[in-house]
């Protein structure tokens, strides 16, 4: 165990910098848990009635989530009258399956918002589970299992709470050192607070490691800049394109500027990587070199990546050196970083909820999230005593980098807006659907964002 003092220093920064981070305050309603049983049912005891039960856990079918078959064995030996069985779906197919098994009145009883919707979308379908007076009567503390109450708000609604925090993932960028030390260009910082790390900057360096060539395996691009989902991307350069009280409202914004000038101009700002400074690979090129769901960077073409933490996760194999730092300034004095918290849901329709709570309060313990980081290959988790186990979990990367652009992230992180908003899954493939011309070089920006301005306000009205 660490000692506490590092564990309350990181959790009063994740307290500090969440404040601005998304509260779903203003919506009411939901289900509560109503008829559970009463009593206390702490993390020694079997929870429920003492009766045989089934819980199921719904997931992703990818090891860095179907890791969690290989604690069930502890859980029910402590807890001899619960089994948890896993049902896992590919990521494209998680939020349609799960749509399919409630209503077959098989809902699963444990989740998160592993597919392209969110808390926000769940919670308006009326899907989740009231965990108030769960938390209540079984006198659960977040404290307890090292969770920042900030991050416990996140999906705290009036004053109800319907998630448990259980992973905590952030925008970073991962470096080629390889590829920075054939161009003679120094590292990026780690530290948010150094000023001189733009994204000007970021563009300087990456024209120094881009190499265009008719031979494809000669070919190498400086960045690739996958900063939050795509409706989200122009906040990275300070234009909102949600109102906002879509923050008070449950996720339902009463205007969207998505043809507004400030919006069009931050992205036009993104698609010149590709199109004017010709510093990033187009879909296409990325396809051809890495597969349809590849990554160019992990192949050795990509001299930096803005991405998701997720993608830290595979650094240890990487086949070259690998670097980790902070995002650099684009002009948002708030915001350089998308978090992505997962919660644990409970499902409105399940059966048994007292023992899916038992399992969630399991996978929350310092020691299970310390073995998760190991068993999924390095997801990151909200527990900050286990934090400090999951900095030092990459090979060749120092652990206090990978600290300092993990706090840093959350300093400047704002929470993803597919967690946050309302259809968002209908938001999402419109936006891909929309954007392709753009991302191909067939259409501009002026033809194609009143087209998504109209079709956004239509989704959201539904």
């Amino acid at each position: 165990m660490n000692n506490i003092t590092k564990s309350k220093r990181y959790a009063l920064l994740l307290a500090t910098a969440l404040t601005a981070s998304v509260v779903l305050a203003g919506c009411g309603g939901g289900k509560s848990a109503g008829n559970v049983a009463t009593g206390n049912s702490g993390a020694g005891n079997t929870g429920g009635s003492g009766e045989q039960v089934t819980i199921s856990h719904y997931t992703i079918d990818s090891e860095d989530r179907t890791f969690i078959e290989k604690l069930i064995p502890e859980f029910e030996k402590e807890h001899p009258n619960i089994k948890v069985k896993v049902e896992k779906a590919p990521y494209e197919q998680f939020d349609s399956k799960l749509q399919t098994l409630i209503a077959g009145g098989n809902s699963p009883d444990v989740t998160s918002h592993y597919g392209y919707g969110g808390f926000a979308e769940y919670y308006n379908k009326d899907m989740l589970l009231d965990l108030t007076d769960l938390i209540k009567e079984d006198g659960f503390k977040a404290e307890d299992y090292h969770i920042p109450e900030n991050l416990m708000k996140i999906y705290t609604v009036n004053g109800h709470t319907y998630g448990i925090p259980v992973n905590m993932y952030v925008t970073l960028m991962l470096y080629n050192k390889d590829m920075f030390d054939a161009a003679g260009v120094s590292y990026p910082p780690s530290d948010y607070e150094d000023k001189s790390w733009t994204f000007d900057r970021m563009v300087e360096d990456a024209k120094k490691m881009t190499l265009v060539s008719d031979d494809i395996a000669k070919t190498q691009y400086g960045v690739d800049f996958t900063w939050a989902e795509r409706d989200m991307r122009p906040l990275y350069f300070g234009a909102e394109p949600y109102s906002e009280d879509t923050w008070t409202n449950g996720g339902v914004p009463s205007e969207t500027h998505f043809d507004s000038p400030k919006v069009i101009a931050a992205y036009q700002k993104l698609f010149d990587l590709v199109f004017k400074e010709k510093v990033s690979p187009t879909s296409e090129w990325s396809k051809s070199v890495a597969g349809q769901n590849g990554d160019p960077f992990v192949a050795g073409k990509i001299g930096m990546s803005v991405g998701g933490s997720w993608n830290l996760a595979g650094s240890n194999d990487f086949p070259f050196k690998v670097g980790v730092a902070a995002v650099p300034w684009g002009g948002n004095d708030k915001v350089r970083s998308t978090l992505f918290v997962d919660p644990l849901l409970i499902l409105k329709d399940s059966k048994h909820p007292k023992e899916a709570f038992e399992w969630i309060k399991y996978l929350m313990t310092t020691e299970v999230q310390e073995k998760s980081i190991e068993l999924s290959g390095g997801n990151p988790p909200v527990n900050t005593e286990a934090a400090e186990v999951y900095y030092k979990h990459f090979d060749g990367i120092d652990p206090q980098d990978v600290k300092k652009v993990y706090e840093g992230a959350v300093k400047y992180g704002y929470e993803s807006y597919n967690h946050l908003i309302t259809n968002y899954s209908q938001i999402n493939d419109m936006f891909i659907n929309e954007l392709q011309p753009v991302e191909t070089g067939h259409k501009t920006l002026e033809e194609v964002m009143p087209v998504i301005q109209k079709k956004v306000t239509e989704i959201i009205k539904r």
